[in-house]
């Protein structure tokens, strides 16, 4: 769900009002003291040109990750660029100042945790050193941060321990995933990152593998082993889920109907359209919209 900014008002002090939207959880706001590891609350934001965080402390610890547009980050007094795949983290007794690009607005992932092992969890991880990381395959962070929001939103007793999991996961991730210390990432690579933000921006006007490869300059073939090399699925599935998240929000946010959704991004008709939106998500949009109002005490109808 996105959080819009009159709902903000209700967000904990901690939380910045300086977004656009949002997508938020809580799932522990006091963890106890002799917990290992416990997720307090995570999600995503998307800033406002304004953007400015200015903090001497943290009461968690605090995971980020950019996927979208450019800022600064001073941690410990250093200054870094913040960009798309960077990730960093903070804590209690971190000073760090996260400032936005307002001429690319930055959507970033977040999650806090909480626990007696998280210090020696985020050292482990390359987090601990006050600066930050950049990864080589980012989309596989944002698919854990992605699970992390839709667990925690699970009425389930063993959430919170699922939600702790999944953190572990993300950390062992940022571990596999980040760059070596003086090593220069491969022109490939960057090849690729530009590829799949050109795909997020033109996700509506393009239709086939051959649509990109001609728009981007690059051949079919080879563009078909970047993503073998670097992603976690096809060019093609990545576009598809591109244009499902469009549509996810068109259903949400806008209010469109399944129908309307569907003429939107490219579908010939309703059906053709939930077909690859449950593929994607695993349930149709009638079912997504569905569980989307029982979350929210809602009783709208769900018609295409």
């Amino acid at each position: 769900m996105a959080i819009k900014s009159p709902d903000l008002l209700q967000e904990p002090a901690f939380v910045s009002r300086q977004v656009s939207e949002a997508r938020r959880y809580y799932l522990n706001l006091a963890p106890a003291r002799h917990d290992d590891l416990v997720v307090v609350c995570g999600g995503v934001e998307r800033m406002r040109p304004e953007y400015c965080v200015n903090r001497s402390t943290f009461p968690y610890y605090g995971i980020e990750l950019v996927v979208e547009g450019k800022g600064t980050l001073m941690l410990q007094g250093e200054g870094y660029p913040l960009m798309p795949g960077v990730v960093f983290a903070y804590g209690p007794g971190v000073p760090h100042v996260i400032r936005n690009d307002p001429r690319h607005p930055m959507r970033k992932y977040y999650v806090d945790i909480a626990g007696r092992k998280v210090p020696k969890l985020l050292s482990d991880a390359g987090l601990a050193q006050g600066r930050p990381l950049r990864m080589t395959a980012a989309h596989e962070l944002e698919d854990l941060f992605d699970d992390l929001d839709r667990e925690s939103r699970e009425d389930c007793q063993v959430s919170p321990e699922l939600c702790a999991t999944l953190v572990r996961l993300l950390l062992l991730k940022i571990r596999q995933r980040s760059m070596a210390e003086g090593r220069e990432r491969p022109r490939s690579f960057d090849t690729y990152q530009r590829i799949r933000a050109h795909m997020q921006r033109r996700c509506l006007q393009l239709s086939t593998v051959e649509d990109v490869a001609r728009e981007c300059r690059v051949t079919p073939v080879y563009l078909s082993r970047l993503f073998h090399r670097f992603g976690s699925s096809g060019a093609y599935q990545y576009l598809v889920r591109q244009k499902m998240n469009l549509a996810a929000s068109l259903l949400l946010d806008e209010g469109l109907l399944v129908k309307q959704v569907a003429r939107r991004i490219g579908f010939r008709d309703a059906f053709q359209f939930s077909r690859a939106f449950k593929r994607v998500y695993g349930l149709s949009p009638q079912q997504f919209l569905a569980g989307h109002h029982r979350q929210n005490g809602n009783a709208e109808d769900t018609e295409t």
